[in-house]
């Protein structure tokens, strides 16, 4: 007896079609509350990041200011020197990886913006080469240098090519025993790119960690020996930002204790070069000023009131925003340096509330604070603060600032 053969009819076909329909604007509706939740993710970071970067600027802006003050005593007991020194390359130290901090944060929002211009990459290899020099030192690590005796010109961000070989450097620094070899070489290919190798005769990666070097928060385990530690950001910021340069970058290493080589590849530059407009002049003296100092941390407030007095400035603190106010609408100023997040009222509204005194002269205004987000910098210009200075900042990018801003009078 034959078997019947089970037939749809139509409605089954549409019923089907309606479930099928269904599970595919389900399975869209999931994939975005996904991509939503990713991004509330990396906005909660990238908030946390900038929170954290915040609150950490503000303890290291009087510890950098206090050892710029140590260097010009040091006279007074043998030891200053030494202990001003331990204090001036820890701070830089930090610094270093608050930077890093952020851009851990640039790098999942993709905030990174790239300033191009023509430059020589021996002038890109000299400043990498500086801003690695003292962890080189420290190690009594030997670095040879080895470039084309033509020169080769790129075009790029001068800043973040730098950034992207001194991370290099230091990586093999840090992973290379003392009294080692390091070495820097770059030579012109074929096909119109220059290849750039940092290779070391360090710890050596192994096979199976090669493929993710590069990804962010990843670093290669290290002997307990090793005292230096990072956050494992720099090689994923440096591929990002060599991709961002159309270049690539890769690793070539034979496993461990058989040391590394990084090999960055880049566009060589057609434009022309402009000439090198000369040495710099010598940044002009300022005149005593009169200035108002308006910081909530008393440590921050009391070291920068106390560099600005021993260069000459007549200076008066305030620690809140309604203190300041009052200060100011006494008048006679000629600068006022304001804090952003004051309590009582912010830089912002205190500002805001100068103007309306009519104040003349008005004072010139620098808001110096933990917040970097272009959204910051943006309001202060708004609201019409002259500078912005984002903590630690150094003596001499104050004093350059107001000298640019009050000259000393030249003599005849």
């Amino acid at each position: 007896m034959p078997i019947a053969k089970n037939r749809e009819t139509p409605d089954d076909l549409v019923r089907k079609l309606r479930e099928a329909n269904q599970n595919l604007v389900i399975a869209s509706l999931r994939a975005q509350d996904l991509q939503d939740e990713a991004e509330a993710s990396v906005q909660r970071q990238t908030e946390f990041l900038s929170m954290l970067a915040h609150e950490l600027r503000n303890p290291l802006a009087p510890i950098a200011m206090a050892s710029q003050m140590l260097e010009k005593i040091t006279s007074a007991h043998p030891q200053l020197p030494h202990i001003q020194q331990i204090i001036t390359r820890q701070v830089a130290h930090m610094k270093r990886l608050l930077e890093d901090l952020l851009d851990a944060s640039r790098i999942s929002s993709g905030k990174i913006n790239l300033q191009k211009a023509p430059l020589l990459l021996a002038d890109m290899v000299h400043d990498a080469v500086e801003l690695s020099e003292p962890s080189l030192t420290k190690h009594h690590q030997q670095l040879v240098i080895d470039l084309p005796l033509q020169p080769v010109e790129l075009n790029g961000d001068a800043v973040r090519l730098s950034q992207v070989f001194s991370n290099l450097l230091l990586n093999a620094s840090k992973y290379s025993a003392p009294n080692k070899s390091i070495t820097l070489s770059a030579r012109p290919l074929a096909n119109g790119t220059v290849a750039i190798s940092v290779k070391d005769e360090g710890i050596g990666i192994a096979a199976d960690m090669q493929p993710y070097i590069f990804d962010l928060f990843t670093q290669v385990p290290r002997t307990l020996d090793r005292s230096e530690g990072g956050l494992g950001i720099g090689l994923s910021m440096v591929r990002t930002l060599v991709e961002m340069h159309d270049g690539a970058v890769q690793v070539r290493s034979k496993g461990l204790n058989c040391g590394s080589e990084f090999i960055v590849v880049l566009p060589v530059s057609t434009e022309v070069l402009a000439l090198d407009a000369g040495p710099a002049l010598p940044r002009p003296a300022a005149r005593s000023c009169r200035i108002l100092i308006i910081e909530d941390n008393v440590d921050a407030n009391q070291t920068l009131n106390f560099c600005l007095t021993y260069e000459g400035h007549c200076v008066s603190s305030a620690y809140s925003g309604p203190a300041g106010l009052a200060m100011a609408k006494k008048g006679g100023y000629d600068l006022v340096v304001c804090d952003i997040g004051l309590p009582g009222m912010n830089g912002y509204e205190l500002l805001h509330q100068v103007q309306l005194l009519g104040l003349v002269p008005a004072p010139y205004c620098i808001a110096m604070t933990g917040y970097d987000q272009p959204s910051f910098r943006a309001e202060a210009e708004e609201v019409g603060f002259d500078s912005y200075l984002v903590k630690p900042v150094s003596m001499e990018t104050l004093q350059e600032v107001i000298s640019k801003a009050f000259p000393a009078p030249t003599l005849p």
